[in-house]
């Protein structure tokens, strides 16, 4: 775990990072005159934005800020040149590292200390020679008049959520059961200091959830259902907001089996919503941000043993809603319909559920980013999408519009769980939308939930979408 930290001072012989404009004021670097003359060249002449110097006892790294139209894109321009550094850091084995902020802008070296420490992140439980494979940096030092140890503090914790939910993510099944996730969680809410409650099969069965409990019915393993509260008596709202994530923790698409390689393959990924959930509540509790958050993920596999579910059931939902199943690999809509029904008992003033839900989003805008559909107000769509910006999660919303109702009807049960052959992250939402009452915003990550291979600061495997973004939005509209 990388550790993040601020220092006043530095040596001549630490390791730095130079955090600067295009002035290239390097009089006070500990560079030689011909080292700035090398480095002012490479800026100017062969317009570089970054350059390395290797001095034999130390490593002088000049980062120049590459100064977009809009903040946002500024400072993910810095988060992703801190992944290149991290690269030649790691490769030269250097185990510390000191950003100096020649700027004196705290936002700036706080954002490419995030993208050094992002960068850090690897998931090696599983590897025998994984200290051989450890990469080297341990410590981050932040050296800047502006930042403060509060927000120092705060980018360690984010970091560390960030980690966690990509370690969960990363988690293969044959680990990561629906039971041991809930444990997950409560080891969370111990050490972040939150409550956490989990339903077993007898109790979802009593509550008479009938999306969960149909998903689950063609695997040996039971399913849960994980309420974590967090309510410090400071928060500001009265009413909670709720996070709802799916929990789908290995998806084969059950009787609508899925092609390998590149679907099924992936597909203990399908978790990584009800993971954001647990690492958002992890950075807020630990945070203390002054906000009332319930998290709810139901959770289970989706197998095609035993007596699954198939094709042509009739599923009666939490509120009584009846469902035609007409493709087992739509299983997600079927447990967070059970999950946003079963949060009308705490009338939340807004509800967020987060779910690698559609292939159909995918196609739509790939990784880049989100897609989002809801019936919040435009305020909260736009502090959302501000808080996307923010932390470079975007989100692209999609409409609602009562047309694609009419793709979800059935002829034989109130809805069906399959759209037609277009807009399917739109009426995946449509189908989630039944089973609200409240403000609500559905977020369909998967597209940036797990990547195929490293992008910048976000990791081959599991990214940790949303805890970021969330954590955002929390900490600056409450």
């Amino acid at each position: 775990m990388t550790t993040i930290s601020k220092k006043n001072t530095i040596n001549n012989n630490e390791h730095v990072v130079l955090i600067c404009d295009n002035n290239l004021n390097l009089n006070d670097s500990g560079l030689t005159k011909s080292e700035i003359d090398f480095v002012k060249k490479q800026i100017k002449e062969q317009n570089k934005k970054s350059v390395s110097i290797n001095q034999l006892n130390r490593w002088v790294f000049i980062q120049v800020i590459d100064e977009k139209k809009e903040k946002h894109l500024t400072l993910e321009s810095l988060r992703k040149s801190a992944s290149t550094i991290h690269s030649l850091i790691v490769e030269n084995k250097l185990e510390s590292i000191s950003i100096i902020d020649s700027k004196n802008n705290s936002s700036e070296v706080l954002a490419f200390a995030e993208g050094l420490a992002l960068s850090n992140y690897q998931f090696l439980k599983y590897k025998k020679d994984r200290k051989k494979e450890t990469y080297s940096l341990k410590n981050i030092a932040i050296v800047s008049v502006n930042c403060t140890k509060e927000q120092i503090n705060e980018l360690n914790i984010l970091v560390e959520a960030t980690a966690i939910t990509r370690t969960l993510v990363n988690e293969p099944v044959n680990f990561l059961t629906a039971t041991q996730l809930s444990k997950e969680f409560q080891k969370l809410g111990k050490e972040a200091g939150f409550n956490v409650e989990v339903f077993n099969k007898a109790k979802i069965k009593a509550l008479k959830m009938g999306g969960l409990l149909s998903v689950n019915l063609g695997s040996v393993e039971p399913p849960t259902f994980t309420i974590m509260e967090y309510k410090p008596k400071n928060a500001k709202n009265k009413q909670p907001v709720i996070l709802v994530g799916k929990g789908v923790v290995y998806d084969t698409g059950g009787l609508s089996l899925k092609p390998t390689p590149n679907s099924m393959d992936m597909m203990k990924c399908d978790m990584a919503g009800g993971a954001a959930v647990g690492g958002a509540l992890y950075a807020i509790a630990k945070a203390e941000l002054p906000v009332y958050v319930i998290g709810i993920v139901p959770a289970t596999d989706n197998r095609p043993g035993g007596n699954a579910y198939v094709p042509g059931d009739v599923i009666t939902m939490y509120n009584n809603l009846t469902v035609e199943m007409l493709n087992a690999d739509a299983e997600g809509r079927m447990i967070l319909a059970d999950a946003l029904a079963y949060a009308q008992k705490y009338k939340p003033q807004l509800v967020i559920d987060l779910a690698t839900l559609t292939g159909a989003a995918v196609a739509a805008i790939g990784t880049s980013g989100i897609v989002s559909m809801g019936t919040a107000d435009e305020k909260i769509k736009n502090k959302l999408s501000e808080s996307g910006n923010n932390v470079y999660e975007r989100l692209a919303e999609m409409p609602l519009w009562d047309d694609y109702d009419e793709l979800i009807k059935s002829d034989i049960a109130d809805m069906k769980n399959l759209g037609g052959p277009y807009a399917g992250a739109i009426t995946a939402g449509k189908f989630l939308q039944r089973y609200i009452d409240y403000p609500w915003m559905h977020f369909d990550i998967a597209g940036p939930a797990f990547l195929t291979a490293k992008d910048g600061y976000r990791p081959k495997g599991a990214t940790g979408v949303g805890v970021r973004l969330l954590f955002d939005f929390f900490k600056n509209n409450f």
